[in-house]
């Protein structure tokens, strides 16, 4: 497997937000989301084997969560998927996110899958995502939508209410997208979407999405990586 970094903060998103993770962050990506605040993930990286993996991540201890993130990690499905069958046997707590663009069925139905539904605001990462991916969710799962606007937000509203999302996973996130050049203050003024407009839409429409805020951007000056 080719990973960009390995490190222990605390979890910024999710229903996890806040709690301490361990982030295995995997190189590559085969989208190009216009908000993306991760390019630095789609070239490069280090050969780890399972095995320097594990490691790492037991050296971590007594951290137990653990989160999959890149990049794309399903573009190394080959090994990522027996790595995570392995973990879950150890007892660590699993979460995974993804856009969605790549079967998921076989992911072990314990890994938590934060999946990211493209919003026409991705620009040519819209629309990416593999329908066949609804079948997927379960009840551990969570759904999220970056908004950058009125237009995002409606498709992310129309989209939930089309596929009957919330009986299919366990929580819809929506996320003010994020400056790609953020100042190093740490407040919402970097978000491209003021979240309180949000929330006003959310509460207009009796949405059943929780807002979700990328704490760690608040926490520590919103361009540092490895935090």
């Amino acid at each position: 497997m080719h990973l960009i970094e390995l490190y222990k903060s605390v979890q910024g998103e999710s229903s996890f937000a806040g709690m301490p993770c361990i982030f295995v962050r995997l190189a590559g990506c085969n989208l190009r989301c216009s908000w993306c605040d991760s390019e630095y993930t789609f070239t490069g990286g280090k050969p780890y084997t399972l095995e320097q993996i594990e490691d790492e991540l037991a050296a971590l201890f007594p951290c137990t969560l653990v989160e999959f993130t890149g990049g794309e990690p399903m573009l190394q499905a080959r090994e990522l998927l027996p790595l995570m069958d392995r973990l879950l046997a150890k007892g660590f707590t699993l979460m995974m996110e993804t856009s969605g663009e790549r079967p998921l069925a076989a992911v072990p139905r314990a890994v938590h899958k934060i999946v990211d539904v493209k919003c026409p605001g991705a620009g040519s990462a819209a629309n990416s995502f593999h329908l066949a991916n609804l079948d997927a969710l379960t009840g551990n799962d969570e759904v999220k939508f970056v908004i950058s606007d009125r237009a995002d937000y409606e498709f992310a509203r129309d989209f939930i209410r089309e596929h009957g999302l919330a009986a299919r996973c366990g929580h819809i996130l929506l996320s003010p997208a994020f400056q790609k050049t953020p100042s190093p203050l740490r407040t919402a003024d970097n978000a491209t979407l003021d979240p309180r407009l949000l929330v006003e839409w959310m509460l207009a429409d009796g949405l059943p999405a929780r807002l979700s805020l990328q704490i760690h951007k608040f926490i520590w000056e919103p361009q540092r990586k490895g935090v």
